[in-house]
């Protein structure tokens, strides 16, 4: 029977990847499909992503993945779990690194987008300019932060059904 050292653990393995995954297929598609379309497409498709993403499932791994490493870190002080610890809190640190760049940077350039977007009178290149590259620059730092959480994390996985 799995312990609840495990059961955290293996959730936060699954939310990691969850949300490196979704970061990643920003970072390889996403973004790049975006690029290759005039401005008013661009800024009008990268508004409704950023308005659709905010739901429940966005969140439970947005949020879920740092908090349930951090927890799983945590059941892991035990003496004979130890070995894996190094790992989760590495994973810990790397999935916070994704957190807080998307709080301090990249939410703030989408609430800048949606504040200067009036679908009449939006000078949308100026509005992609002043986005695009700073934007997809953090989106690669927080993909590359969320890819070595969730790499960490299985590795912590991997060391504590060793032990």
């Amino acid at each position: 029977m799995a312990t609840l050292s495990e059961i955290v653990l293996i959730a936060a393995v699954i939310t990691a990847g969850l949300i490196a995954g979704l970061f990643y297929a920003y970072t390889c598609s996403v973004m790049p499909g975006l690029g290759r379309a005039d401005a008013r497409t661009y800024v009008t498709g990268m508004r409704e992503i950023n308005i659709a993403i905010l739901n429940g499932w966005f969140g439970l791994s947005f949020g879920g993945a740092p908090l349930l490493a951090a927890v799983a870190a945590a059941l892991h002080f035990r003496a004979e779990l130890r070995p894996a610890l190094p790992w989760l809190i590495t994973g810990f640190a790397l999935l916070l690194v994704m957190l807080i760049v998307t709080m301090a940077i990249n939410v703030p350039l989408n609430n800048a987008l949606e504040a200067g977007f009036d679908r009449d009178n939006t000078d949308f290149a100026a509005l992609r300019a002043k986005f695009e590259g700073v934007w997809e620059r953090w989106n690669l730092v927080r993909t590359l932060a969320a890819i070595g959480g969730f790499g960490a994390l299985v590795g912590g996985l991997i060391v504590h059904v060793r032990a």
